[in-house]
């Protein structure tokens, strides 16, 4: 046996192996995005251009107005309401003071309310002249009837009724007339009781040439005077 021993080959190198192709970069997605605007863009210039360059000749856009009228109707007939409610309310207080007006003043044949439910009305008008042991004496003067109801639930102190007069349109103070023998002695002196009434005769100095009266009354110190004017014959 021969003692040779041959090794086997080394494995051969072959050719170099290539290194792998690079990967190719990925497109931005807004850049995708900016060209299909930017196609889109175009496609509607292009339009827009055929339209106006077209045979149809472009017209202006029309004008377009707006008139708020519904607000104003709707605030209009609030207002109206309100007008007519407060009206309303003016009426049903003339209606329960008896026809007073914003002032307090009546006719000489309206009857004064005052609340609870006392009333306060004036008659009986007639002229006359003072006899010589009044005061004022030898004195035209307008004579009349004080009448006052008490409608309440309490008794009324009319000793506390005052009544005051003027005479023509510049007002002239008027003295109260104090006559025993026309029964004019003043103001009453005694309480009145629920749901009576009592009758105050008065009068007031009148010159013969003057027609217009205001007598103003006052139920007690607490109640605003009530305001009677009008003309006398």
């Amino acid at each position: 046996m021969s003692t040779d021993f041959t090794p086997p080959p080394m494995p051969g190198y072959g050719p170099p192996v290539p290194p792998p192709p690079p990967v190719p970069p990925r497109k931005s997605r807004t850049a995708l995005i900016a060209v299909a605007a930017a196609v889109v863009a175009a496609a509607v210039s292009s339009l827009i251009t055929v339209g106006v360059s077209g045979d149809a000749e472009a017209k202006p856009a029309p004008t377009v107005t707006v008139t708020e009228t519904a607000a104003a109707d709707a605030d209009g007939a609030r207002a109206e309401d309100d007008d007519a409610a407060a009206a309303a309310d003016e009426e049903t207080t003339d209606s329960e003071d008896g026809g007073q007006d914003e002032d307090g003043v009546y006719a000489l044949d309206d009857t004064a309310v005052y609340e609870p439910a006392t009333e306060v009305a004036l008659s009986g008008f007639k002229r006359s002249v003072t006899g010589e042991y009044a005061e004022p004496e030898n004195t035209p003067y307008l004579q009349f009837t004080v009448k006052v109801k008490n409608g309440g639930k309490k008794a009324l102190d009319i000793t506390q009724l005052t009544v005051n007069c003027s005479y023509g349109k510049d007002g002239k103070s008027s003295d109260s007339v104090f006559d025993s023998d026309a029964g004019l002695e003043g103001g009453p002196e005694t309480k009145l009781l629920p749901g009576r009434s009592l009758n105050v005769p008065w009068g007031c100095e009148l010159p013969k040439g003057e027609k217009l009266i205001q007598i103003e009354v006052s139920p007690d110190f607490e109640s605003d005077a009530a305001i009677f004017t009008g003309t006398v014959k």
